[in-house]
């Protein structure tokens, strides 16, 4: 475990691998480079990418790191006890304390993204934690915290990290889902079941995948692959980076009528 800083913040890093280390985006942030402090020593460290959406960065330094043991977040229950740990500012070491209290597949947050997959808990997550691991109570790296919602630390699951650390470096592009609209948030009447909130459609790009699935002006999205909307989600948290290439279901609102329509979202290129 490491202190990491940058110009975007400052932070903890977790020893992934024997020169490589994973950080929370929002403490990397878009830098090519991250000061890092371990064991007394700074070095410089080279930002090799990130994914934004998922608050995951990942740096490599030159020397020979002890990497931390990685337990598996698929076996996690709550109810489980787990430690979030931290080096802030290179200060020594910081720990707090509890239980699982969630495991979600969908958690919205401060970043404008909602993350795909959390584990939600009571230790409390202080200022400098982020990028920090959380772990259970054998020492082995189950998560990384990345933020405090609502009274309760918010980790990323450390086999979702796995495979977002395996993407960035071996280069490959990232997923990103794409449908070519344009959208606004609305808060819909309650009663009779109605969903409370929605995604109205203020626009449709020409040739692209929503106006090849039917979408129009107007149209209130309510779900998408099967995820209701909520207030704190952005579109891009909606659409699971699984979804590039594949039939996904929108849930619609068309003047009153509910409505499912059908789309395949595309890869999204620079821009977009």
């Amino acid at each position: 475990m490491v202190s990491v800083s940058s110009y975007c913040g400052s932070g903890t890093g977790i020893v992934w691998d024997d020169k490589h280390i994973v950080t929370a985006y929002h403490v990397a942030g878009d830098d090519e480079s991250a000061d890092i402090c371990s064991d007394g020593r700074e070095i410089t460290g080279k930002v090799m990418g990130h994914d934004a959406v998922s608050d995951i960065a990942v740096i490599e330094v030159e020397g020979n790191l002890v990497p931390m043991q990685r337990g598996n977040s698929d076996m996690l229950k709550v109810g489980q006890f787990v430690l979030a740990l931290a080096n802030p500012y290179g200060g020594g070491i910081g720990a707090t304390s509890g239980i699982i209290t969630g495991i979600r597949k969908r958690v919205g947050g401060w970043w404008n993204f909602s993350l795909d997959e959390a584990i939600v808990t009571d230790a409390r997550v202080n200022p400098g934690y982020s990028g920090g691991p959380l772990v259970n109570a054998s020492g082995k790296l189950i998560g990384m915290n990345v933020a405090l919602v609502s009274s309760r630390g918010i980790a990323v699951p450390v086999n979702r990290i796995g495979r977002k650390v395996e993407r960035i470096l071996s280069g490959k592009t990232e997923a990103r889902p794409y449908l070519g609209i344009g959208i606004s948030y609305v808060r819909l009447p309650a009663g009779n079941g109605q969903a409370m909130h929605g995604l109205i459609v203020m626009s449709v790009e020409k040739g692209s995948p929503a106006e090849n699935a039917g979408l129009i002006v107007g149209d209130i999205l309510l779900s998408a692959d099967g995820r209701e909307v909520a207030r704190e989600f952005a579109y891009s948290g909606l659409l699971g980076d699984d979804t590039v290439g594949r039939e996904v279901v929108l849930g619609i609102l068309r003047g009153g009528k509910h409505m499912d329509i059908r789309a395949i979202p595309q890869q999204a290129q620079d821009g977009e």
